[in-house]
Formats: C-alpha cells, sequence, structure tokens
C-alpha cells in the first residue's frame, strides 16, 4: 500500500472540494484540470513504460474525460473521482512532483 504522503495534495484538494457539496460544474472542472495534468506527466514519463501501456493509460484518462459530467452526478462522486486519482498517482506519482513544488 502506498504512503498516504504520497497523495496528499490530491487527499486535502479532494476534501476540501469534494466533499464540501460543490456543484457538479465545478468538481467536472477540477477531474478534467487534474486527468490534463496527469495525462502530462505521464507523457514525460513515456519513455519508462512500454507502448501498450500508454495506449491503456490514454485510454482510460480519455474515457474519464469523457465520463467526467456522469461521474460527478453520482452520489459516491467524490470517493469514486478520489479513488481514480489515487490510481493514476499510482502510476504518475504527479502529486510527488507537486508535493516538491509547494515546499520550495
Amino acid at each position: 500500500m502506498p504512503d498516504s504522503k504520497m497523495f496528499s495534495s490530491v487527499s486535502h484538494l479532494t476534501a476540501s472540494l469534494l466533499l464540501q457539496g460543490q456543484p457538479c460544474g465545478c468538481l467536472a472542472d477540477y477531474v478534467r484540470t487534474e486527468t490534463a495534468k496527469h495525462q502530462q506527466c505521464l507523457q514525460q514519463q513515456r519513455e519508462y513504460y512500454s507502448e501498450a501501456a500508454i495506449a491503456q493509460a490514454e485510454q482510460a484518462l480519455m474515457r474519464i474525460l469523457e465520463q467526467a459530467d456522469c461521474l460527478c452526478q453520482r452520489k459516491d462522486a467524490s470517493q469514486v473521482i478520489a479513488d481514480l486519482l489515487r490510481k493514476f498517482d499510482a502510476v504518475t506519482n504527479l502529486s510527488a512532483f507537486s508535493d516538491l513544488k509547494n515546499t520550495h
């Protein structure tokens, strides 16, 4: 199980935005922004993964973008979105880069 500190930026923002009942539009914008960050990070790490792995990750990210509005309307939207972002963070390690930027 990954260290909980690894997800600190995702978890804090998720807690503040998702669990306070933000309107669906704001939540969908958040999902799109975070997904775009994961896509960019994945592209920067392309050399470390096989083409098949990159294709699968890109397909999953695109599916999230396409379904962002529907995801945000679910009763369990905050949990589903947080879980998806954690799973992508395990691949891209985006939160580690974000945490480093925040400490300087």
